[in-house]
């Protein structure tokens, strides 16, 4: 079946669906939706064995979202680019390393950028070469960071012939270690801007940029954040090599995983969530949210409510606005698109929308949400590293903070699950030095590749939050 896509807000019939290499290019739909599968794809228990490499695992489930766009020996020459040695620097590209009993961490941040957005966006940033050197065509991929998606976006995109792309970051609010693997970057292709705002005000400016018909059709823009759906298909790669590996290793590829992950975006945690829904054998999932807990408050209450945001230790994870709870709110609708449009639309005017009690009840049956403060953060780093030595960054500790203190740890609670469980360790403790520092008097090490990072030269550009000063400089 040749794989097709519609948007969140359109109703069924009313459109053909899409290509994957046209909605790849797109990014946004064009009535400010979301792209999801028209029908969603199973995974083959056979063609995904344990024993498989990563390459070869995430060949089979990204052609179940590519089909005809990309033949499938392209498509294997571009994930085995993407997983090579020179990207990644650990051979099972996201190892797992034991924690405790049946408590795992998964290593996403063995990349060039030492974040877990590198597994999808360098794979992203070849798939987007592929398809503009066969059309011949040059796009302006532009984007919104919190801190992680600009440089990995960045490093997948710089000195790329058919590209220019333009990062906006919120000015003085993500690390400093962060901002500079952005601002570091020297190709003439590579724009980076700092708004003086959050990073909602970055995304918005952002969704204002690809609602305006005339700058999108003068410079051909481009979306590579987790709106753009071959993010979240790569993402749901590494969920299904950890359950296998695991239930591998337990001499039974049936028991099911439960994943922790740190989230404000929501991509991450739903790409798990779509892993799910297309038979891997993943278990409960959980969301570990810090102060800015808006996803955790709409699990709490049903609503989903803006507060400010405000500055945490886990920078990358200080967002309000949950971009991609679109999608799952779209299936938890039964994918009614005229009732999907209505509460974006009442979230957008008011900032809050309630879900009717039935679908709030379903929802937590699929998550459980949790939050983590500062003093908490610090906690868990210490904690881990006083019991085992392994030193982990703050957005980790938010996910296993969530993971030790949810109902599937707990003996005693119903909810108890007595399977593997996961944590997602999402970046490399040196990205935030200051905190692990902070936490267990251990100042964590660059790796020599990025030694000089300090050192090197910075090119940016700091703009008010205001859309129209954002378009004239683009």
């Amino acid at each position: 079946m040749t794989p097709s896509y519609i948007s969140t807000r359109t109703m069924q019939g009313a459109e053909s669906g899409h290509s994957f290499d046209e909605i790849l290019l797109k990014g946004l739909a064009d009535d400010g939706g979301l792209f999801v599968p028209q029908q969603w794809p199973v995974i083959n228990s056979t063609a995904t064995s344990a024993s498989l490499a990563y390459t070869e695992m995430a060949e089979e489930i990204l052609s179940l979202f590519t089909g005809e766009s990309f033949a499938r020996e392209e498509l294997r020459a571009i994930i085995n680019q993407t997983y090579s040695p020179q990207n990644f620097r650990d051979e099972a590209i996201t190892p797992l390393q034991k924690i405790g009993d049946s408590t795992y961490l998964m290593e996403l941040f063995h990349g060039p950028t030492l974040a877990f957005k590198d597994l999808a966006l360098q794979l992203l940033g070849r798939l987007f070469d592929a398809v503009l050197a066969r059309s011949q065509q040059k796009i302006h991929i532009l984007g919104a960071t919190s801190g992680d998606t600009g440089s990995a976006a960045i490093e997948a995109c710089r000195n790329r012939a058919n590209i220019t792309i333009t990062i906006l970051h919120p000015h003085g609010r993500t690390s400093e270690i962060q901002r500079r693997q952005m601002t570091s970057i020297m190709d003439d292709n590579v724009h980076n801007i700092a708004i003086e705002g959050s990073f909602d005000d970055c995304q918005n400016l952002v969704k204002q940029a690809f609602a305006d018909e005339d700058l999108k059709r003068r410079k051909h823009i481009s979306a590579i954040n987790s709106i753009n759906w071959a993010r979240i298909a790569a993402q749901i790669v590494y969920y299904v090599v950890a359950a296998r590996r695991l239930g591998s290793s337990l001499g039974n590829v049936g028991v099911k995983t439960a994943f922790a992950v740190p989230t404000g975006n929501f991509g991450n945690v739903y790409a798990a969530w779509a892993a799910r829904k297309m038979g891997a054998a993943i278990g409960p999932l959980i969301i570990g949210s810090n102060r800015n807990d808006i996803l955790t408050r709409f699990f709490e209450t049903g609503e989903m409510k803006l507060h400010e945001v405000t500055p945490s230790l886990s920078p990358s994870m200080d967002i309000q606005i949950s971009s991609n709870f679109e999608r799952y709110l779209f299936e938890c609708l039964d994918r009614d698109a005229a009732q999907l449009r209505s509460l974006m639309m009442q979230f957008r005017s008011s900032g809050s929308f309630r879900l009717p009690d039935h679908l709030w009840q379903k929802s937590r049956r699929e998550f459980y949400a949790l939050r983590c403060s500062d003093e908490d953060t610090i906690a868990t780093i210490r904690n881990l590293y006083d019991s085992t030595g392994v030193i982990i960054d703050p957005h980790t500790a938010v996910g296993l903070h969530a993971l030790t203190h949810s109902p599937i740890s707990n003996p005693r609670h119903e909810d108890y699950f007595a399977g593997p469980k996961v944590a997602m360790a999402c970046a490399h403790p040196a990205k935030f030095p200051d905190v692990v520092e902070r936490a267990i008097g251990v100042r964590p090490a660059l790796p020599d590749f990025l030694s000089d990072l300090l050192e090197r030269r910075e090119k940016y550009t700091v703009l008010p939050n205001d859309y129209e000063a954002l378009k004239k400089l683009i």
